[in-house]
């Protein structure tokens, strides 16, 4: 089995996640472009309906088959990983046919009722296909993320990316004659048919591995294996219910923030542009470094469970050190960039700055952001995602509370939901930091983040001087692209300067590049 270090495997998965992020954001430009603001409402109210019908579908089970595929390894229990992929396909088979079912039937009642906009019914319709695909594709990239082969799952991300852009334009295109209802339709077929794609290449590459033939005795592994359904099962039930909260607290907000924006005094129409801008335009620039965060804790899980299963503690606080020293250096470069170039940024992609207050608003809040996801696989390995799940609860109503409490007063509006959110996130990350630190001892080194905090608010000092004085071209791509490159280069100098970058990383990176091309 094709098995890749922490460091290299999360390269591997930081490289495919940087090329889908901008692949991604390429296709968001083209479905704005081509749809408007209100299109694009349309289609962010039908994509948290997408992400609760997949969390649902794969019931936490990525997690819980990369976490015990890795122990397997670590006990050398070749057979185990058999039993665990036929009973993962079992289940994600049956909900998968259970939940396509649920959305071709209860769509209409879900737009019209809910999301208060009837044009909805369409792009939630548009999701049902997908849930298959995503069935059987989770539990094949829990097999190879539990093996430490990070490759599959970077590639078919890329792939995905790829044949969306190449059909977003043309879907989108072929169906806005109709309606912007029917436009937002096309972007999500176009999602379902990259999906699939991804898939293929998954299944191939599975296929190449000679010693993940589960197929044989399909039967006996899962007749013989309640064991192995109850261990999938007590990892993958909490997971769920964390991961559930988030998917529920993403199908609520378009929900919650349609009412409250209506009690606020805001016509349907103006309410799905206002909130377009918000989750369409400003949060996606938002998310941007989540690849890294995606990267560290996708490859986290497998690697303290081994190390777990070895009871080798120190390798397990090294790698919660990396994690939290990258997602801070991660979080550190988007507030920068972001706060200062927040306006020329949005005028390129969108040809538009209206978002522009959301992202001054967000982007301090978000470096919190960028903790969760290592924090959470941290929590998951350890067997804690009781306490994950506890704290996201926490988080979701408290951005709920705040929604409601914010949105509907005029005064608010749409800010207030901006004000939930952040205040959300600073909750949940700080309650899985104070969960980490009470479930194993780790050094906090405060002068890192000191240092990384100074580093910020320079970077943030010389941006605004460079942005307001310092001219370049009359051109406001090659002026935005100077500035950019600039502060950046300025921030990995100071970086490497604080030692917040380690120089046997660089090196360690450097010879892998070496290793692959």
């Amino acid at each position: 089995m094709s098995k890749q270090t922490f460091l290299r495997g999360t390269f591997f998965l930081l490289v495919a996640g940087f090329i889908t992020r901008i692949l991604g954001f390429i296709n968001r430009i083209v479905v704005a472009r081509i749809m408007g603001e209100e299109g694009v409402g349309l289609y962010m109210m039908a994509v948290p309906t997408l992400f609760l019908v997949m969390t649902l579908t794969q019931l936490g089970l990525p997690i819980a088959i990369s976490k015990l595929v890795a122990e397997a390894i670590a006990q050398n229990r070749r057979d185990q990983i058999r039993k665990i992929l036929a009973i993962s396909m079992s289940i994600t088979g049956i909900l998968s046919i259970i939940f396509t079912a649920a959305m071709m039937f209860l769509s209409p009642f879900i737009a019209k009722h809910l999301l208060t906009d009837a044009r909805t019914m369409y792009p939630l319709l548009a999701i049902a296909p997908i849930v298959p695909i995503i069935a059987v594709s989770s539990v094949l990239r829990g097999y190879f993320q539990g093996i430490q082969n990070m490759r599959p799952s970077s590639y078919s991300q890329v792939i995905e990316q790829i044949v969306r852009i190449v059909l977003v334009a043309v879907c989108t295109k072929a169906f806005l004659p109709y309606g912007v209802e029917y436009a937002a339709s096309g972007a999500i077929l176009s999602s379902v048919i990259g999906e699939l794609a991804s898939l293929l290449i998954v299944i191939y590459m599975f296929k190449k591995e000679t010693k993940a033939g589960f197929i044989k005795g399909f039967k006996q592994n899962i007749s013989g294996g309640r064991k192995t359904l109850n261990s999938l099962l007590q990892i993958a039930l909490p997971t769920t219910g964390s991961k559930l909260i988030g998917s529920i607290s993403m199908f609520l907000e378009p929900i919650v923030v349609s009412q409250s924006l209506a009690i606020a005094g805001l016509t349907t129409s103006v309410a799905t542009k206002q909130y377009g801008l918000l989750s369409g335009y400003a949060l996606p620039l938002l998310l941007l470094p989540a690849f890294i965060t995606y990267a560290l804790s996708t490859s986290l899980v497998p690697a303290i469970s081994e190390a777990m299963a070895v009871k080798d503690k120190k390798t397990v606080e090294r790698r919660l050190q990396q994690s939290l020293r990258f997602s801070m250096i991660a979080g550190g470069w988007s507030v920068v960039i972001l706060y200062v170039f927040a306006s020329p940024i949005l005028q390129l992609m969108y040809k538009s700055d209206q978002a522009t207050p959301f992202i001054l608003l967000l982007a301090p809040c978000f470096i919190f952001y960028y903790f969760q996801g290592p924090l959470q696989a941290v929590l998951q390995a350890l067997n804690l995602a009781n306490s994950a799940m506890i704290n996201s609860f926490v988080g979701t109503v408290v951005k709920i509370g705040c929604i409601l409490l914010l949105a509907t007063n005029p005064k608010f509006g749409i800010t207030g939901v901006a004000l939930g959110i952040c205040i959300s996130v600073v909750t949940i990350t700080i309650l899985h930091y104070v969960t980490v630190l009470k479930a194993i001892q780790f050094t906090i080194y405060l002068k890192d983040y000191l240092y990384c905090l100074l580093i910020i608010i320079g970077c943030v000092y010389v941006g605004a001087f460079m942005k307001n004085t310092v001219f370049f071209s009359k051109s406001l791509l090659i002026q935005t692209f100077s500035c950019v490159s600039i502060v950046s280069l300025l921030y990995c100098l100071l970086l490497l300067l604080f030692n917040l970058i380690k120089k046997e990383e660089i090196k360690r990176i450097a010879s892998f590049n070496k290793r692959i091309f």
